[in-house]
Parts: structure tokens; C-alpha cells; sequence
């Protein structure tokens, strides 16, 4: 029997039991195991994706995998000793692109200054979160808007895995249209769909990865996977690790001016939010928010995302934040922090094989992210949707992250909403002072954005 061991048995399985306390979560050793690998899986494109944007920005492609792997391994390892969740961390998409197209190519930051912004936003992330500010300011958005986020982040995931399988492509007459399903690779989206979707109508332990798995093989068995390893040894990682330039990125002997401090806002900012979504999105399909809303174990948790930055910048690679993949391996049935250490295990033992991590073709993950986009939509039944007090500023959360790719703008718009429906319905009151600053800074950041 899989996860169980005899009464008083002084077994290794016993102690990981006791450490991380699978069975008082109702899970077991081989589960979080299960669940571990199957979030890596779900997360591995980032190996070689992160390196291929940030190249552009000038950084050698070696050293980004190298110190992409060694980022997501210590933020993930740490996630999971230290907060005893299973969330799993990477350099974040969205972020690493504004590093590379925005802050290094549009306004000619050096990319060492630019990892200089990204680590002084995990020192103020770490600051804020001593203060207990990021914790405020989780407290003070409404629950509902979280469920929102939540199914907002299902959507926008599932439209990733359409768009990954090509079973949803764009078209300028419509922005989206579906693909050729006669292509090879929405034909084996749709099998390993089907297979994963059939596991888990059955209630199949592993569903996500045996599909996976399943639909990896038959991929390389009708030769679709074309992928050439880019060669490359550890010790490329000297050519970013350290090479970071925080007093450039503070404004001594540089000509970038308040152009660094919006950099550093942005990084910071988008964080915020898309780790907050993320956050609960993730702890709540796990079952670890309590009664009241609660996250237990909340300070750990942020407090090991802003470290988790700032080794990520000395490394050589742009923010590291939660990811929402996590959700995969949730939905694997991980539940402790035990899944997160075996994520981040996996990430370190891909430091040795980088060039190799995608194996498993992007038709073959894709169908995952389908799969755990649309159970995610659950918690949207918490919202009361015949009260548009509640409702529009839910939709708008709920609608506008897969259509901006943003967690962040979501939250945006959904606290707006809902700030200015409290003051129409004359419901603000003062203890509402801080969803009000956040529905000021969010208003701010879209004029700003407009004027330039």
C-alpha cells in the first residue's frame, strides 16, 4: 500500500509523513510524488522558453537555462520546505519579456542593470512583506473577486494549452479562430485530451501525467518531436551569476533616471498580483484556505517568494514567481510541500540536461492545461451572480486576465469595479482605505500606461 506504513514502523515514508503531514491532508507519499513530477512536467517549457526571451536582451542562452533550472529548483525546493505548500516557482512569463522587449531593448537598459531592478523589487517585496503590507492588501480584496481569479486563471491557462496544441490560433479578421485539426499537432492535443479526460472521468490517479506520458510517446512515434539540444556545461553559469549591477540599477553613474524606478515598479507591481492570483487559485483548489479566507502559513510563503527573486537576479534571470501550472499537480492530488520539494529536485536535476526538458512536446502538455483550466472554473460558484455588486467587478476579473494575458490587469480591473460600486452604493466606510489606495494605484498605472 502505496503512502501507508505500520504503527510506530521508523520508516522513511513515516517521517515525511510527520514533516510535512500528508496524511492529516488527506494525501499520501506517493501522490505528492505523483503530483510533484507532474507540475515539473506541466513547467518545463520554461527551460528553454525563458533562455530564447532573454537571449534577445543579450544574456547567453547556456547560462539562462543553467540558472533558470537552479532559480526554479531553490524557489521550489524552499516553497515547499519552508511554507509546506505545493506551489512550484520559475522565472515568470510576461515578466521575462518585459525585461527583454521593454525595459532592455525599448529603453536601453543594460540587461545587469535590468537584473539589478529585478533583485531591489524582491528586496522591497521581502520589506513589504515584514510589514505585513502584501498580507493587507491581500486582506482587503473581497473573496468573491479571489474565486474570480481563480476561474480567471482556468481560463487563462486552458487558452494557453488551446493556443500551445494549435487547436486555437489567431486570425486578424476575428483575433481568434480554431486551427487546422488536421495537423498533427492539434490531432495529438485531441488524443491525449481524450485520454486524460477519459482517466479522470474514471477517477484515475495520475490522469494529467499518464497523459502525458501517453501522448509523448505517440508523438515520437510518428516523429513529431524535432527538437535539437543546444550544448552547453555548468560552468557557463559564470557569465550571469553575479554579474548583476545594483548600483546602476539605484541611478549611480547611469542615464536611465526615473526610467529604473518605473522599472522597478513594474516589476514589483505585476508580481504583487500575479502572485496573489496564483496564490489563491492554487490553495484553494488544494483545499488549504480555511473557513474565513485564511492562507495558513501566508508569511512563509511570501516571504520565500521575494527571497526566491533575488536569488533568481544573482543567478541571471529576470522575477521568479508562483506559476499557475502548480494547479496541475493540485490536481494530481498534491497537498503538502513534499510535491513542491520533488518539483524543485526535478528542475535541479535538469540543470545537468536542460537541452533535453522538453521532451515531452508542447501537443502533449497542452491537453493538461485544458483539463485543469476548466476545473478550475468551480470556485466561480461562490460568486453571487444576480447581484452585479458582486457580479461585474467578478466578470471583469474573470474575463479581462485570458483576454490580456494578465493576472495582473484583471485584478485591476475587478478592485476598480468594486471600489466604485462601494461608493455608488454608499457602502464605503474607512475600513475600506486600503482597496481604495490599491483602486487609486490600479486607475494610476492605466493613465500612466495610456500617456506614454
Amino acid at each position: 500500500m502505496s503512502g501507508e506504513t505500520a504503527p510506530g514502523a521508523p520508516t522513511k515514508t513515516a517521517a515525511l509523513d510527520r514533516h510535512f503531514g500528508i496524511s492529516a491532508r488527506g494525501s499520501t507519499v506517493r501522490t505528492e510524488i505523483l503530483a510533484g513530477a507532474t507540475t515539473f512536467i506541466a513547467m518545463a517549457y520554461i527551460i528553454m522558453v525563458n533562455p530564447a526571451i532573454l537571449s534577445d536582451a543579450g544574456l547567453p542562452v547556456a547560462a539562462v537555462a543553467v540558472a533558470t533550472c537552479i532559480a526554479a529548483g531553490f524557489a521550489t525546493l524552499a516553497m515547499g520546505l519552508v511554507a509546506n505548500v505545493p506551489l512550484a516557482l520559475a522565472p515568470g512569463m510576461g515578466l521575462n519579456a518585459y525585461f527583454t522587449y521593454t525595459v532592455v531593448l525599448q529603453m536601453g537598459v543594460p540587461w545587469q542593470v535590468g537584473l539589478g531592478c529585478v533583485f531591489l523589487s524582491g528586496v522591497i517585496f521581502l520589506l513589504l512583506t515584514v510589514a505585513g503590507i502584501r498580507q493587507m492588501i491581500i486582506a482587503a480584496i473581497p473573496v468573491h473577486l479571489f474565486a474570480a481569479v481563480a476561474g480567471g486563471i482556468g481560463l487563462f491557462i486552458a487558452f494557453i494549452g488551446l493556443k500551445n496544441a494549435g487547436i486555437v490560433v489567431s486570425n486578424p479578421a476575428t483575433f481568434v479562430a480554431i486551427g487546422d485539426l488536421k495537423q498533427p499537432g492539434p490531432a495529438l492535443a485531441l488524443l491525449g485530451l481524450l485520454v486524460i479526460a477519459g482517466l479522470s472521468a474514471w477517477r484515475v490517479k495520475g490522469a494529467l501525467l499518464i497523459g502525458i506520458v501517453v501522448t509523448s510517446i505517440v508523438a515520437w512515434l510518428c516523429g513529431q518531436v524535432h527538437f535539437t539540444p543546444q550544448p552547453y556545461s555548468l560552468t557557463a553559469l559564470t557569465e550571469t551569476a553575479f554579474k548583476l549591477d545594483i548600483a546602476g540599477a539605484l541611478g549611480f553613474g547611469g542615464g536611465h533616471g526615473l526610467g529604473l524606478i518605473e522599472i522597478i515598479f513594474v516589476f514589483l507591481f505585476v508580481d504583487i498580483f500575479d502572485n496573489i492570483g496564483t496564490l489563491v487559485a492554487v490553495t484553494k483548489r488544494a483545499g488549504l484556505v480555511d473557513a474565513a479566507g485564511k492562507i495558513p502559513g501566508l508569511n512563509k510563503i511570501l516571504t520565500t517568494d521575494s527571497v526566491a527573486t533575488m536569488v533568481g537576479a544573482v543567478a541571471g534571470t529576470s522575477t521568479v514567481t508562483s506559476y499557475v501550472e502548480s494547479a496541475a499537480g493540485v490536481q494530481a492530488g498534491g497537498r503538502t510541500g513534499l510535491a513542491s520539494v520533488v518539483t524543485g529536485i526535478l528542475f535541479l536535476l535538469a540543470v545537468f540536461v536542460a537541452p533535453y526538458a522538453q521532451l515531452a512536446p508542447a501537443a502533449a502538455t497542452a491537453p493538461a492545461l485544458i483539463i485543469v483550466g476548466g476545473l478550475m472554473m468551480a470556485p466561480l460558484a461562490e460568486v453571487d451572480w444576480d447581484d452585479a455588486y458582486m457580479a461585474v467587478p467578478a466578470f471583469l476579473t474573470l474575463i479581462i486576465i485570458p483576454l490580456t494575458f494578465s493576472i495582473a490587469n484583471g485584478l485591476a480591473f475587478g478592485i476598480t469595479a468594486f471600489a466604485a460600486l462601494k461608493i455608488v452604493r454608499g457602502q464605503a466606510k474607512r475600513g475600506d482605505w486600503l482597496l481604495f489606495v490599491l483602486a487609486g494605484l490600479f486607475v494610476a498605472r492605466f493613465v500612466w500606461i495610456a500617456a506614454g
